[in-house]
């Protein structure tokens, strides 16, 4: 039986990269005019590019360009809520984030991480 986060289809991935990626970097990667589609979560920036739910018009789009970990916590796609702070979260909600970590990671390359960002383990 396959685990619990094991996407439906085998994927490919490239090797996690550290590259340093600013906060105006990840925000210019939003989906918008063709551009990359980029999603931050506890700083490590995956590459979503591939995926409509991230797109414009998609339901996740508000995470696209930032780090939303504290909205994947709450399981939430409000805009108020796509920010990158999430240690002040109940141990249940830290979970989710964690479980979030696990489902992305098997799905998207790592491109880089957010220079500077505090919310990392």
């Amino acid at each position: 039986m396959a685990g619990k986060f094991e996407p439906k289809a085998p994927v490919n991935l490239d090797p996690p990269k550290d590259d340093p990626i600013t906060l105006e970097e990840l925000a210019q990667a939003n989906g918008l005019e063709g551009r990359k589609t980029y999603v931050a979560i506890k700083g490590k920036v995956y590459d979503v590019t591939g995926n409509k739910a991230y797109q414009e018009g998609g339901p996740y789009h508000v995470l696209a360009g930032r780090d939303g970990s504290r909205a994947l916590a709450l399981m939430s796609t409000k805009i108020e809520d796509a920010k990158p702070e999430w240690q002040d979260l109940d141990d249940k909600q830290k979970g989710v984030l964690n479980d979030w970590v696990t489902f992305f990671s098997k799905r998207y390359n790592v491109v880089g991480v957010v220079h500077g960002a505090t919310n990392m383990e």
